[in-house]
């Protein structure tokens, strides 16, 4: 079973969005269109965490563990080795957590504008790219990034979002 556990943590992020529902359905969406699939119906808990910050935060996270001291619309912090994710059904306790997802509201409501679309949308996009991340995709190069980018907007289209990529 995947838990996605959402905390609001500064004043910015709308509070008249369901942001547990909205990061639940982004987590969903792009673990769908991935071999691992099936960690949603498991016989265990996966639980992945969704912090929504600001700015600040996510600048001093990011200065601190990956050397850029800038803000960054989204981080993810993997909890597991990717080669390791098959192996999440022999955990002892019934539980696994996956990693945790932090987005920055300025810089994201700033890309959201940029774009022409809402910053929910923007959001859910940064949280499928995120889960994505947990999972041991990335975009260090031209192949993986196109990868990883054709997984981000079949999630979003399971949504009814647009192709961010466009």
């Amino acid at each position: 079973m995947l838990l996605i556990e959402t905390e609001v943590a500064t004043p910015g992020w709308d509070a008249a969005v369901d942001w547990s529902a909205l990061a639940s359905r982004a987590c969903t969406a792009a673990l769908a269109e991935t071999p691992h699939a099936g960690l949603d119906r498991a016989g265990y808990s996966v639980e992945v965490a969704v912090r929504l910050a600001d700015d600040a935060e996510v600048r001093t996270l990011n200065a601190q563990y990956r050397g850029k001291d800038q803000p960054t619309n989204v981080l993810s912090f993997p909890m597991v080795q990717p080669d390791l994710i098959q192996t999440l059904g022999n955990s002892d306790d019934g539980e696994v957590l996956l990693g945790d997802i932090i987005l920055a509201y300025e810089t994201v409501a700033a890309e959201a504008a940029a774009k022409g679309i809402d910053t929910p949308a923007h959001a859910t996009h940064l949280i499928a790219h995120g889960l994505l991340h947990l999972l041991g995709y990335d975009h260090g190069d031209d192949a993986a990034a196109a990868h990883m980018e054709g997984l981000e907007t079949a999630a979003l289209a399971r949504l009814g979002l647009a192709d961010p990529y466009l």
